[in-house]
């Protein structure tokens, strides 16, 4: 039996098998050989997507497509509105919990090729029939051979709210954004919508230190200004001299001269991106609530060291959504 392989091609069958090879199927009939969306069997959140570009149904013509980022814009059938169970069900997924296998193709009569699973970003909650989806493409990373091979074109990604040049550098400290609550976006933000990097992010070192010394900096400059300037050199990157033990990074000072442990959190993506908190960071921060504090740096250009930067403290940490995503079991 054939694979799962990120990038590798399917027909519908080879689909089938993978998933549901105890189902018939029958070709170019059926939920298997026909649908274009199918729900796996024994899995009633996880789905499978097959894509076609350029399709028409019902007389609509489907405007869907990849960003450079990984955002798939995609658009369900034109019968379905925001009421539709379906349609309800995928703006609550959680990709933690359930999945979605994307299987794309540019044009009809050739495989499909696996692109990954699927993040929810986003919904326009102001039209339906078909009701347009906005998903994050996890693990982006196909290069340019590859596309050519499946004929996939990129549309432009949108810009950063924060213009970057080469001589920007440095953190511009925003308010921290409102909590989402997948009401969608209005028609004129939809297409606006940027790449959440969140779960790639979290797995990567280097920029989680880039961000980390990006902060260090902005500390430094915080505290010039302070009563306490002195307090600017004793600033310490614990997680470059220790690890990521301590549950924190940086030991910074607030302006009256008490310990704040900072734990920073950095993504390329905008500031609505998850983050990931470890059970010793959470740990860390029940043991001294007013001492802690999340730096979250967002659109973060390595190049420049810019981008933004909110701060969480206190009941804005123990407000947080936390998800549970792994547990220790023992005997």
């Amino acid at each position: 039996m054939k694979q799962l392989s990120l990038y590798a091609d399917y027909d519908r069958r080879a689909v089938h098998d993978i998933f549901a090879p105890e189902t018939p199927f029958t070709e170019r009939s059926g939920t298997w050989g026909n649908h274009g969306v199918v729900r796996i069997p024994g899995r009633p959140r996880d789905w499978v997507f097959f894509v076609t570009f350029g399709q028409k149904a019902s007389g609509h013509t489907f405007d869907e497509g990849v960003s450079s980022d990984g955002v798939l814009t995609w658009q369900s059938q034109p019968s379905q509105d925001l009421k539709e169970i379906r349609i309800k069900e995928w703006i609550k997924h959680d990709e933690l919990k359930h999945s979605i296998y994307l299987f794309l193709r540019t044009k009809e009569g050739v495989p499909y090729t696996f692109l990954g699973k699927l993040k929810y970003l986003s919904h326009d909650r102001e039209r339906q029939e078909p009701v347009h989806f906005q998903w994050q493409i996890l693990e982006w990373q196909m290069d340019a051979s590859g596309r050519e091979r499946i004929g996939l074109a990129l549309k432009q990604s949108p810009e950063p709210s924060i213009p970057v040049t080469d001589s920007a550098e440095g953190l511009t400290e925003i308010e921290p954004p409102v909590g989402r609550d997948g009401a969608g976006e209005k028609t004129r933000t939809f297409g606006a919508r940027k790449a959440d990097f969140s779960a790639a992010d979290a797995r990567n070192r280097a920029l989680g230190l880039m961000g980390e010394k990006s902060v260090m900096e902005f500390e430094r400059n915080r505290l010039f200004n302070t009563e306490p300037a002195e307090k600017g050199k004793q600033i310490r990157h614990v997680a470059e001299t220790e690890g990521d033990g301590a549950g924190y990074d940086i030991l910074s000072f607030d302006p009256d001269g008490t310990d704040l442990y900072i734990e920073v959190k950095t993504t390329k993506g905008n500031e609505q991106s998850d983050f990931y908190l470890s059970a010793n960071e959470l740990a860390f921060f029940e043991a001294h609530p007013a001492q802690f504090a999340i730096y979250r740096v967002c659109e973060f250009d390595p190049a420049t060291r810019s981008g933004k930067l909110f701060i969480l403290r206190g009941e804005d940490i123990s407000n947080l959504s936390l998800e549970p995503i792994s547990y220790r079991a023992r005997r």
